[in-house]
């Protein structure tokens, strides 16, 4: 079973709009498109249970983000300050054409 594209990047800003971060703001850190999956700054804390090691000789409970579905996440627009729907519009620059990533609503550009 194929999965669909994440529409968000690294470095974008999102809102979590559903699941147990839902409503949480934050900052995209990794995105795994074969998987449909991605980590967001602050949302979906997992608790890891660690052995002590040379690194951490203590050992203990570490709280780390997990992956969650890309489908649970908006990108939040800062122009509307909210969570939004995104469209992709062709931009001639250079004599070269490309797809940016702009706000449906107010059509503010994602991608510089």
């Amino acid at each position: 079973m194929a999965k669909a594209k994440v529409h968000v990047k690294k470095g974008d800003t999102v809102m979590v709009i559903s699941g147990k971060s839902a409503g949480k703001k934050g900052k995209v850190l990794e995105v795994m498109p074969k998987e449909g999956r991605l980590v967001v700054e602050g949302a979906n804390i997992a608790k890891r249970h660690t052995r002590p090691t040379q690194k951490m000789p203590q050992g203990g409970i570490v709280e780390k983000e997990a992956p969650m579905a890309g489908s649970n996440v908006m990108i939040f627009c800062p122009k509307c300050n909210a969570p939004r729907r995104i469209n992709k519009e062709k931009v001639t620059a250079g004599g070269r054409e490309k797809r940016i990533r702009v706000c449906n609503k107010c059509g503010e550009a994602f991608d510089k």
